[in-house]
């Protein structure tokens, strides 16, 4: 299933949509692009989208190179006219596409896609080999916490940021309709997936059930 079909919207919506979706969309991905190194000549977007990171990274990293692997042409369409000359893609599944030597890998909700943790612990360490000695992989998610009481206020609050768009019913509806294929990680515990291959990992930015990590290669 395409991301379109999977949040329920058209193409064109999309740009506009994900910030009624997600809170603090903007400033996410500020944050996951300005932890990008400005020396960055490679960077690797997984899940690319319409490119929103992505553009963001170039303009910080202004003599790099950007390869965006998605699965979903329509969306790496939005995103070729959006970066021209400065990007490459690749059509298919991050989990199984080649990864270049890079400085860099950036996903922004794009590995919570990834069902389970066997699967999301052998694509951390093929980042790590692919990752040039200083490189750094960048994730903006959901990482709710692990204390259950501590996820449900959580929960609560990624509603009231739903109605302040659509119905509490529509609000319920889109939660639920995600939860059937997005799997969200807690925090620790994705840290530790993290550092179990080999990374340092820091919490650049948290709210809520969001985060943003920035994980660097052990000296």
């Amino acid at each position: 299933m395409g991301v379109t079909a999977h949040l329920g919207i058209d193409l064109a919506e999309y740009d506009a949509r994900i910030r009624t979706f997600i809170p603090d969309y903007e400033r996410m991905l500020a944050v996951g692009a300005s932890a990008v190194p400005r020396r960055a000549r490679t960077i690797v977007d997984l899940g690319t989208g319409t490119g929103a990171l992505a553009a963001r990274c170039l303009r910080r990293a202004t003599g790099a190179r950007l390869v965006g692997i998605d699965a979903d042409a329509g969306m790496l369409a939005v995103a070729a006219r959006r970066l021209r000359s400065r990007a490459a893609f690749v059509t298919g599944n991050f989990l199984r596409a080649p990864l270049p030597r890079c400085d860099a890998v950036v996903a922004s909700f794009a590995l919570h896609h990834v069902r389970t943790r066997g699967a999301k612990q052998r694509l951390y360490a093929r980042v790590r080999s692919a990752l040039s000695p200083g490189g750094v992989l960048i994730s903006v998610d959901c990482n709710p916490s692990r204390d259950r009481d501590e996820a449900h206020d959580q929960r609560n609050a990624w509603l009231a940021h739903l109605r302040r768009s659509y119905s509490s019913r529509d609000a319920q509806g889109l939660l639920r309709a995600w939860s059937k294929e997005d799997v969200y990680v807690p925090l620790d515990d994705e840290r530790q997936m993290l550092q179990r291959v080999g990374f340092e990992v820091d919490v650049l930015w948290r709210r809520g059930a969001f985060a943003v990590l920035s994980a660097s290669a052990r000296r």
